[in-house]
């Protein structure tokens, strides 16, 4: 690398890469910069180069920053460099001790760009500006009038004294910061004019041009400086001190200090700090601040029996309420869902939001699974408190998955990871609850992965199987229909469920395309027993974010076309979730698919939690009672007495009876007993393929 020493040469040491390219990024501009992560190195390069300045991380593996300045300051042609040291530290004790070891200045981390430069300026201007004095020294007579221009004139603070530190020279940027003018200033105090304070406790802090003149050498300002105007006005001050020497430089003749008003500099960086770590919207911290917390939970437990437990929350059905009343609305909610999270925890635990509608609680040091347990109901009852915004009330629940360190996972990584499983296993399971992560939900998530890929993959070839299980009339055994049902093959060429893959492709989205082609295939069968002279109406499940797309009586519309079928053949079935996101929506689908010629179907009713109030709303063609009323209607007579209930109530309103899950002679029997008009189940036949229905023709008693 071509060095160009002309620019002033900096040799920056650390053992973090990632900080020495911010140190060069603040620097290379202005100088020329030399970098390494390695401290024996680094004292080579120093032996060879001579740089101006050198900074030093104080804590490095192989050989921390203090026994690394030790050494270099062995070495003789160095005596003028100054010393930098970057710190994480605030304990004024490492400033101290490198203070005392002879360090210029400091930079702190995180290390901000602005800072830096204005640090190593600083060292620079003063390594600059004694040198201009000292030449100015010896040719006085020429040169005064040009120095003074220049101290007028630069952008820093400057103010000599002699060596009983009082004041001979003040510039006006220094007049301005302290409140006292050149002639006023002139022959006072140092401590008088230059009030230091520290910016957070307020405490009287040495002007490190006393340091200077003492133990001649340059001296930084210690950190968090501030200066108290004459008038009382603050000022965030950074600054460098030093001793000016007589022309042969063996006496002290008095001092110079430099200093900048870094408070915009510094309130930038406290805002930027801020807005980097914590989640705009709520002010909580965001992913990152919660990484840096959860490493140092995991490490000052890590010796303990205590545990460090990351409680992942899930807003349930969130994107509905963005959705429905906009994203104003929503943003409200999240704030007062961080308010409540907030409120449920004490001030040792970090409540973080990390997505739209994803918050987590940290739980940094507990003792036992009932505290836990405690907070996690906590969170669920307060969360399922109405939430209202601009006059009208949203419920919300929420799905949580729990983790805990050590016992499920040993990193940051792992604990989220592990939470956010737990909470897909509440999703699955009814949502509203949380659930411990366990080894098993695992190989759950690795197993619904797997069919994700398969279900994209599955859709992309247009490969979904379509089975149909026949229905049959009660009364005289004919076939009165097919329900058209979903499977998908694995990669071995098994069947699989539909209660495996379903649940998959509508957390991922993937329903919709899903529920397309089956209606496509489904329409597409039917007309191909039309042709054959064997037609039969073919009933299709349909989902409930396919019933509530735009446009899906097209959709329809547009299938029937497609395969020249008549709409008398086609029957979708909707459950009661596909009403509830909108009934007035879903009235008017249902009578646009009604007038195009299509029959609707309730499915699984009796299993909601309004089933009388949609009979009563919609204007249904077919009414099909749940299976899990027929499986006991034989052996128990609340069962029995609550399908007859069922079907007088479907008589009344002239509603088709369809009885699903018939699976004995019993059954059949009872439902026969009652008038009920059609059945299906695994007593007359199976879901199989096509082709494999050819009997399903043939009368059943």
């Amino acid at each position: 690398m071509k060095l160009d020493f002309n620019k002033g040469l900096i040799l920056a040491v650390d053992d973090q890469e990632a900080d020495l390219l911010i140190v060069e990024h603040a620097l290379s501009d202005y100088y020329t910069v030399v970098t390494t992560t390695s401290p024996a190195k680094a004292l080579t390069i120093a032996r060879d180069l001579t740089p101006d300045i050198i900074i030093l991380d104080i804590e490095m593996p192989e050989m921390d920053g203090f026994a690394l300045c030790k050494a270099l300051q062995a070495i003789p042609t160095l005596s003028d460099t100054a010393y930098l040291f970057i710190t994480s530290h605030s304990d004024i004790s490492y400033e101290a001790k490198a203070l005392a070891m002879g360090a210029a200045d400091f930079i702190s981390k995180p290390i901000n760009l602005d800072i830096c430069r204005l640090r190593v300026k600083s060292q620079m201007t003063i390594k600059q500006q004694a040198s201009s004095l000292h030449e100015a020294y010896s040719v006085l007579h020429r040169e005064k009038m040009h120095l003074s221009t220049i101290l007028h004139s630069i952008g820093d603070a400057v103010i000599a004294t002699d060596t009983k530190e009082h004041i001979t020279y003040i510039n006006p940027v220094a007049e301005r910061l302290t409140g006292w003018s050149q002639k006023e200033a002139v022959g006072l105090g140092l401590t008088e004019v230059m009030v230091l304070r520290d910016a957070s406790s307020g405490e009287c802090m040495v002007n490190p041009l006393h340091v200077a003149l003492e133990q001649k050498r340059c001296v930084a300002m210690a950190l968090n400086a501030e200066i108290i105007s004459r008038d009382g006005t603050r000022y965030r001050v950074q600054d460098i001190a030093s001793p000016i020497m007589d022309v042969e430089g063996n006496h002290v003749i008095g001092g110079v200090i430099v200093f900048q008003d870094v408070t915009d500099a510094i309130a930038m960086t406290t805002k930027m700090t801020h807005l980097t770590n914590h989640d705009q919207l709520t002010g909580l911290p965001n992913r990152i601040l919660l990484h840096d917390r959860m490493l140092q939970a995991i490490k000052n437990i890590s010796h303990t029996d205590r545990m460090v437990t990351a409680l992942l929350i899930d807003l349930d059905n969130f994107k509905y309420i963005n959705d429905s009343v906009g994203h104003h609305v929503g943003d409200a909610i999240i704030q007062q869902v961080a308010r409540r999270l907030e409120a449920v925890c004490d001030a040792y635990t970090t409540v973080s939001r990390i997505g739209g509608d994803e918050f987590v609680v940290l739980l940094s040091d507990c003792e036992s699974m009932s505290y836990i347990n405690t907070i996690a109901s906590s969170v669920i009852e307060t969360v399922n408190v109405p939430v209202v915004v601009e006059g009208e009330a949203h419920r919300l629940s929420v799905s949580m998955g729990v983790s805990i360190f050590p016992k499920d996972a040993q990193t940051p990584e792992e604990l989220l990871r592990h939470a956010d499983t737990a909470m897909y296993k509440v999703k699955s399971e009814g949502k509203n609850n949380f659930s411990f992560f366990a080894d098993e939900l695992s190989e759950d998530l690795k197993e619904r992965v797997n069919i994700e890929k398969m279900l994209h993959r599955t859709l992309d070839d247009n490969a979904l199987l379509v089975y149909f299980q026949p229905k049959y009339s009660l009364t005289d055994g004919g076939l009165t229909g097919m329900e058209a049902l979903v499977r998908m093959k694995r990669g071995d060429g098994s069947v699989m469920s539909p209660y495996s893959f379903i649940p998959v492709a509508e957390e991922s989205g993937l329903i919709k395309q899903l529920g397309k082609q089956v209606l496509d295939k489904s329409c597409q069968q039917a007309k191909a027993w039309l042709d054959a002279g064997t037609p039969v109406k073919v009933a299709v499940n349909i989902g409930a974010s396919q019933f509530n797309e735009f446009g899906f009586t097209k959709t329809v519309a547009d299938t029937l076309s497609k395969y020249n079928l008549s709409p008398e053949w086609l029957e979708l079935e909707i459950t009661e979730s596909a009403l509830i996101q909108n009934i007035n929506s879903a009235k008017k689908a249902i009578m646009s698919l009604q007038r195009l010629g299509v029959s609707i179907a309730l499915d699984d009713f009796g299993t909601g939690y309004s089933s009388l109030s949609y009979l009563r709303s919609f204007n249904f063609d077919v009414l099909k009672i749940d299976r899990s009323f027929i499986q006991d209607i034989d052996s128990d007579q609340q069962a029995l007495s609550i399908v007859k209930a069922i079907v007088n109530l479907a008589d009344s309103l002239k509603l088709e009876i369809v009885c699903e899950g018939i699976e004995t002679h019993a059954q059949l029997l009872a439902l026969k007993a009652m008038g009920c008009e059609q059945g299906q189940g695994f007593y007359f036949a199976k879901p199989q393929p096509a082709d494999a229905l050819k009997n399903a023709w043939k009368v059943h008693s």
